[in-house]
């Protein structure tokens, strides 16, 4: 599926690389799910892709994001069978729990209404929009997604 953003849109474009946006999956702002204490959302999301202790064990010791995703990536490394039926629901898991483990985030992405959210990666046409704008926006979709659920609980209490 190619989603096309006219750069007429009414959209919100961020950089979910970006440390200091909330959203962002690299954002130090920890959550627990699973049992156990995730630094941040790119931890989660990389160690994930395993099945094994270890490689999971050393994604999660990673002190950074980047570390994190260095340690997870690598064409070389043995990715859990079902990687590709799951990478969106593992995103979406570790979003919505980040969100509603700090408030002041969720806060945030509720203010945003009905705004498209895009993730503007130059480069990335899977999470992001991509050069052309022609990307999936998968990031920017999970993140609307997310909204709708926050929306959605908060209107029925």
């Amino acid at each position: 599926m190619s989603l096309f953003i006219s750069a007429k849109e009414d959209a919100h474009y961020f950089s979910m690389d970006d440390v200091a946006n909330g959203w962002s999956r690299v954002s130090e702002h920890g959550f627990e799910l699973d049992g156990e204490y995730w630094p941040t959302v790119e931890h989660y999301y990389q160690a994930m892709k395993f099945d094994n202790a270890s490689d999971k064990d050393a994604v999660k010791a990673a002190k950074t994001a980047r570390q994190a995703r260095k340690v997870g990536g690598g064409w070389f490394k043995k990715k859990r069978p079902d990687w590709k039926q799951v990478e969106l629901t593992v995103m979406t898991r570790a979003v919505y729990i980040k969100m509603r483990t700090h408030p002041e985030i969720a806060s945030l992405l509720l203010a945003t209404q009905e705004q498209m959210l895009v993730e503007d990666s130059q480069f990335d046409y899977f999470w992001g929009c991509g050069r052309d704008k022609r990307g999936t926006n998968h990031y920017g979709q999970i993140l609307m997604n997310v909204r709708d659920k926050l929306r959605l609980l908060k209107s029925e209490s």
